[in-house]
């Protein structure tokens, strides 16, 4: 199971990057704040401090067709802030 999917790169994100030190992941819905901590800290070598998950649930929308009503959804995602340790830097851009 590969637990971080991707880095969020967003104007919240970096705001937050700057003033907190805090970054932001994509990471697996089944993976746990311990499974994550061991992945920041393999994939880029820092030490981090604290996990902080939230999940979001799927959003669903309908239309109406000619075929009638036709429903879908998004997929459920979690996000992870992790805040590093003092002195600390990630460089997501590198890896």
């Amino acid at each position: 199971m590969s637990v971080i999917i991707k880095p969020v790169i967003s104007e919240k994100a970096n705001y937050l990057t700057e003033l907190r030190g805090a970054y932001s992941f994509l990471v697996d819905t089944r993976a746990n704040k311990i499974q994550i901590k061991g992945a920041v800290e393999q994939a880029y070598g820092v030490k981090v401090a604290d996990v902080r998950t939230m999940i979001y649930a799927p959003k669903v929308s309908s239309k109406h067709t000619k075929k009638g009503l036709q429903v879908g959804k998004t997929n459920k995602l979690k996000k992870a802030v992790i805040t590093l340790q003092e002195g600390e830097v990630l460089d997501i851009f590198s890896v």
